[in-house]
């Protein structure tokens, strides 16, 4: 398997340095309806949110170089928006539907019109509602081909999404108000591979029904692996078989070779499966990845698929079907292992480090508490006094509800809104990783000062940017999938324990590190990350856990323009609809 990789990195290589044909861009149009739908699952009808009827929602293809216009009718009772997740928006901050950050949410009964180019991108991103818990059904992937037709690995016989999800029994407008409240006992019936719960999951003894992919033997496959789950990540496996992985959130990776993939929500994994195996069936599994101290309360969340060999009966010629063997549940080092073993696939002359950094930032990723009903004194260990909230260097990002960040750093008015001071470094520097901060603990009060506030930080154009992101034991040992909009970054290096600059910048990796958006910080651990500020507008930034977003694990940056027009922010374009005084887009 080793000669295999080789073998497709000297064609990527190869495939890299030639000159590509280049195809005429397209415009790509869509129209999406937002609506209920009634499904049944374990025994249980729950209303569902979809997009055209469809979960998971319709898959956007595109090629590099096309522009995408999706209309969105929203006929919801609840207002929306739609990201479309680590599209680089470039000049089109406007498009980026991050709910109150660039636009407010379209109103029940209403209208969008999303129009953004696809540029300097291949591989497979994907699109959600991004406000409240939507996402859990309404997403999709997006699909974004060469202009030449040509990959820089064996062109597959066929690509597939295989979007991993959760089932959630719980209306997912009444989850947002519970975590809203501090709330976080409810947990998914189960993981769901392209919407299918699959056969361990039953309902009177009757299985569910689970994702098939029919191959043939000796070809290969192109698996566009994403995680739209809210709470999870995930373990992917395939009984006899095994992966190369190729690419990572719309970007070439170097060819990796792997029985098992990790992907954590908000990222996508390409990985090339060759159908070698004996024809039979095989079975595929999608496992939760908890955090290492069982919970009792965390049920197991896992769905199972079919591999089908053509030629094989439907009951796999009378023999049982191969089940892969996972990993523990709460065994979190595999994830480690697989983040760490990738890297970027070189580009001649493109997509090179920064090697001067002209900002620093230190973030550590924890929890605190705020006393209820603005009190200012209130005893910490009583939930019915306090709220617990998600910080980044000791700050729980407030988010506005009426209105948007970028209109208002557009128009100017931006003052008693938001402060651009959101801070470099904590506050006080503690052992982040020191297991006696698992709240409730004995050191539990570096909790404290915590406090809310909409803190984001403003750049010029074209400053080198670097964040080392600190996971903490205030966090229960939980990982963190950090997001940042309109820009990839370069994942410069990982590890366990606190970040020491004098032992761990010698890990930097200058060469060909990974370029994503969106960095799995391990649990107890840290994660480097460098970009340059070369888009201007208003970019969210926070973890993918929805629980985390809910509770504050967020802020935003603000790039200004640069020194031409093609270095500025447009002007909103006219299909855009600014906020009105009920925190909706108007009419």
């Amino acid at each position: 398997m080793a000669a295999m990789a080789a073998s497709i990195l000297c064609m990527a290589l190869a495939a890299l340095s030639a000159a590509a044909s280049i195809a005429e861009a397209a415009v790509v149009e869509h129209t999406f309806v937002v609506h209920e739908m009634n499904v049944t699952h374990l025994c249980n009808t729950t209303k569902i949110y979809v997009v055209n009827g469809q979960f998971p929602g319709p898959t956007l293809d595109v090629t590099d170089g096309d522009t995408v216009v999706v209309h969105i009718v929203n006929r919801l009772e609840h207002g929306l928006t739609i990201h479309w997740h680590g599209v680089r928006q470039i000049r089109s901050c406007w498009a980026d539907g991050a709910g109150f950050v660039t636009e407010c949410p379209i109103p029940p009964g209403g209208d969008h019109t999303y129009r953004f180019d696809v540029t300097g991108q291949i591989g497979t991103l994907w699109w959600h509602a991004h406000v409240t818990c939507l996402r859990a059904t309404v997403n999709g992937a997006i699909v974004i081909r060469p202009k030449d037709g040509k990959y820089p690995f064996p062109t597959p016989a066929k690509d597939v999404p295989i979007i991993i999800g959760e089932w959630w029994q719980l209306d997912l407008i009444e989850l947002d108000r519970r975590m809203a409240d501090g709330n976080f006992d409810d947990n998914p019936l189960s993981a769901t591979i392209n919407g299918k719960l699959g056969d361990l999951s039953n309902c009177s003894g009757v299985p569910e029904e689970s994702f098939m992919l029919d191959v043939e033997r000796g070809k290969s496959y192109l698996l566009r692996i994403i995680n739209t789950a809210l709470f999870s990540e995930y373990y992917f496996k395939v009984a006899g078989h095994t992966f190369t992985v190729v690419g990572a959130d719309g970007n070439y990776l170097t060819p990796f070779e792997t029985e098992m993939i990790t992907v954590a929500p908000g990222e996508t994994i390409d990985v090339l499966m060759t159908a070698d195996a004996p024809p039979a069936h095989y079975h595929m599994i999608a496992l939760a990845n908890q955090p290492p101290e069982p919970d009792p309360q965390i049920p197991l969340f896992i769905s199972r698929g079919l591999i089908r060999y053509a030629g094989v009966r439907n009951d796999n010629n009378g023999l049982p079907v191969p089940v892969p063997l996972m990993p523990s549940q709460h065994n979190t080092m595999p994830s480690y292992y697989f983040h760490g073993n990738l890297t970027g696939l070189a580009y001649p002359d493109r997509h090179r480090v920064p090697m001067h950094v002209d900002e620093r930032f230190f973030i550590t990723l924890g929890l605190g508490s705020l006393c209820r009903d603005g009190k200012k004194v209130c005893k910490r260990r009583r939930s019915n006094e306090t709220i617990v909230v998600a910080t980044m260097n000791n700050v729980s990002f407030h988010h506005p509800t009426t209105t948007s960040l970028l209109e208002r750093y557009y128009d100017g008015t931006g003052k008693g809104v938001y402060t651009e001071d959101f801070p470099e470094q904590p506050p006080h520097p503690y052992n982040y990783t020191n297991r006696d901060l698992i709240p409730p603990g004995p050191l539990e009060e570096v909790l404290e000062p915590t406090f809310k506030a909409t803190k984001l930080r403003r750049f010029k154009y074209n400053t080198s940017v670097e964040i080392v992101f600190q996971s903490t034991a205030l966090l229960q040992s939980d990982s963190n999938p950090m997001h940042l909009h309109g820009y990839d970054f370069f994942v410069l290096a990982q590890g366990l324990g606190n970040f020491d600059p004098k032992r761990d910048y010698k890990k930097f990796n200058y060469h060909n590190p990974q370029l994503r958006n969106t960095v799995q910080v391990p649990r107890t651990g840290w994660a480097a990350v460098r970009f340059v500020t070369d888009n201007p507008g208003m970019w969210y930034l926070h973890c993918h856990f929805e629980f985390h977003i809910v509770m504050g694990m967020a802020t935003a940056f603000i790039v200004e323009d640069g020194p031409t027009p093609e270095t500025s922010l447009p002007p909103p374009p006219p299909e855009f609809k600014r906020c009105g005084a009920n925190g909706l887009t108007q009419p």
